[in-house]
């Protein structure tokens, strides 16, 4: 007999996902035990001591030693394509494939071996996987996006993008990027999570037999349109209506067909208040009107867009539904598709700010297919007249519900020094180190929806940052304008001689301009009182201590201003001495000689910081 042929050999690319782990793979045929894995080496760092020494063996320990535990998808959650459409997956197999992976890394035969996740290497499985480990990450075990998505950006080559379930040539793409972020932008907000998640039920209702709806958010249902006659609207007076199902027990024994009956009890279960149609009549709305589910028509054509008029109609009655009676809507066309993503997708853009492409991506991970063709391009140009509308309902409600007469505020708000407002930090928490996975029952109930500090991603090295002290350390500044206000008037009169000649009138008015003087004086100078002259042709020479300027190795001094204010011009250093005190000479006359008797001997001299000839500024000592 022949031998049997060798099996070849796979190949592929391997990329660490969690350190010594967890691996995203994608290889040529399937591995097995002779499949290479490039696990890296690591050899002992020498000490100081032993740096001499020759270089011990390489040391191997953990998942380095045994060889890795390989698993897939590919062959057991499978995307159903309309057409050409490939993925996203959606949360339903996201769901199983956290089952999977929990039951292989948890086995206690794998605790030290790492765990290999891997595709073939065609283009479609590995975006479909890449998605799926991220959206893992994102929306079970609560990573930042940008961390989820560092790895994938390793793949070479990149992801295939995807594209929609339409059947004309793509021309609009969302890569994983859009989906991861769609996904933690509605987790964020609340509209999707996995703790109240009902796997059995997502798969029993999402077939075309059991009625061909999905939740999309926890306030809005997709549906494709059910399929009975009567389509006519039937009158509460005609003897039909008396044979229409009035609760879920009659539902289930009418003759109606199987999705409709699902779709009537399920809705009727769920607290459904109103069934928005958009295409023609399929089926009799009384169905709906009899178990006390409003029915409305927004009727246009398949494979448009609806006019803004329609939008803005929909969102108030939706935004009315969801906020005011506290119930959910249900929307459809024909497929459940198109024209049911544009209304859904414009009032969730509307009211939680997503972007066009994000608001996509994760409608399609609810629910595979939604929005169609030039609809992604209709959501895309209109999504920021969406918001518009949203800050405008905003500011109207809040402008109506201000009282006429305006009230005084409870508290001043504090004022930065470029007289802005600004909230304080919260000093007593500090960032933590990104990459750490949270807990995984995350909870965002009773929480501000929000980015949360330590989620962001690290600032880039040497980028710039302004600091104001006015955040503070717990000292108390005073205001160096203010340090001698409260001084008695009697004590600066006591200190000042009495000039020869001089009236009492002059004499005070002279004592109150020094007063002035003392009070609006520079904080360089706060610590010593100024020299006062008592002739006007005597010079005084007082030595003034340099501040303490910013020093290298400061902790965020840059572009923060000294202590005080704006120190003195210095006078110019005639000796080039090299010291370091500054040296002010400053004649000052009396008030009362207004005269040019002794001009000549009255003068004031400055200088320039920086300047030529100027004694250098030294640094306090440390």
């Amino acid at each position: 007999m022949p031998p049997a042929p060798a099996t070849a050999t796979s190949y592929g690319q391997v990329i660490e996902y969690i350190q010594d782990r967890l691996y995203l793979a994608s290889y040529t045929h399937p591995p097995d035990e002779r499949t290479p894995f490039p696990y890296p080496s690591k050899t002992r760092s020498p000490s100081k001591r032993s740096a001499k020494a020759q270089p011990g063996p390489t040391v191997a320990t953990g998942p380095k030693v045994h060889p890795p535990v390989y698993f897939t998808i590919d062959k057991s959650l499978l995307y159903n394509a309309f057409h050409a459409d490939f993925g996203p997956l959606h949360i339903g197999h996201l769901y199983r494939f956290a089952v999977q992976l929990h039951d292989v890394l948890g086995d206690p035969a794998n605790e030290e071996r790492g765990v290999v996740f891997w595709s073939s290497a065609d283009s479609r499985s590995r975006a479909n996987a890449a998605c799926i480990l991220a959206c893992y990450m994102v929306l079970i075990q609560s990573w930042p996006p940008h961390l989820a998505l560092a790895p994938i950006v390793q793949m070479d080559p990149p992801c295939m993008p995807f594209r929609d379930a339409g059947y004309s040539q793509a021309d609009y793409m969302l890569n994983i990027q859009d989906i991861i972020y769609g996904v933690w932008k509605a987790k964020e907000e609340g509209l999707c999570g996995l703790k109240d998640f009902c796997l059995e039920d997502y798969e029993k209702f999402e077939r075309v037999d059991m009625g061909d709806f999905n939740w999309v958010t926890p306030d809005f249902l997709a549906f494709a349109s059910p399929q009975h006659k009567p389509t006519h609207v039937i009158p509460p007076a005609s003897p039909m209506y008396s044979t229409l199902p009035k609760n879920i027990a009659e539902v289930q024994r009418s003759s109606l067909p199987m999705p409709f009956k699902n779709v009537l009890s399920h809705f009727s279960a769920k607290n459904i208040g109103l069934v928005v149609r958009l295409n023609s009549e399929l089926y009799s709305s009384s169905y709906f009107t009899a178990l006390g589910i409003q029915h409305l028509n927004m009727i246009f054509d398949d494979g448009t867009c609806p006019p803004l008029s329609l939008v803005r109609q929909f969102i108030n009655l939706a935004h009315e539904m969801i906020t005011v009676r506290k119930r959910g809507i249900a929307v459809h066309c024909k497929a459940g598709l198109g024209r049911t993503g544009c209304l859904i997708g414009a009032y969730l853009i509307y009211r939680h700010g997503f972007t066009a492409n994000e608001i996509i991506a994760f409608m399609r991970f609810m629910r595979p297919g939604m929005v169609v063709g030039p609809q992604q391009h209709w959501l895309h140009l209109n999504q920021g007249t969406f918001r518009e509308w949203f800050f405008e309902d905003s500011m109207k409600a809040k402008y109506e519900a201000m009282p006429s007469t305006p009230t005084r505020p409870s508290h001043k708000q504090r004022l930065a020094s470029n007289g802005q407002t600004f909230t304080p930090p919260n000093g007593t928490s500090k960032r933590s180190a990104l990459g750490e996975i949270e807990s995984n029952d995350r909870s965002n109930a009773g929480t501000t929806i929000g980015v949360q500090e330590d989620n962001l991603p690290a600032p880039t090295p040497g980028q710039p940052r302004k600091t104001s002290k006015l955040y503070g350390g717990g000292s108390v500044r005073q205001s160096p304008l203010r340090i001698h206000e409260n001084e008695p008037f009697e004590q600066i009169i006591s200190e000042i001689t009495r000039m020869d000649g001089e009236s009492d009138e002059e004499y005070h008015l002279r004592a109150l301009m020094i007063k002035r003087r003392s009070a609006s004086r520079s904080p360089q100078m706060k610590d010593k009182r100024r020299a006062v002259t008592t002739s006007a042709i005597t010079t005084m020479t007082q030595t003034v201590s340099t501040t303490s300027w910013p020093i290298s190795g400061e902790s965020d001094t840059e572009n923060t201003a000294p202590s005080g204010a704006h120190p003195k011009t210095p006078a110019r250093d005639k000796s080039g001495s090299g010291r370091g005190d500054i040296s002010v000479g400053k004649i000052r006359a009396s008030p009362s000689r207004r005269s040019t008797e002794n001009k000549n001997g009255v003068r004031k001299t400055s200088g320039r910081v920086g300047s030529v000839g100027n004694a250098s500024i030294m640094r306090p000592k440390s």
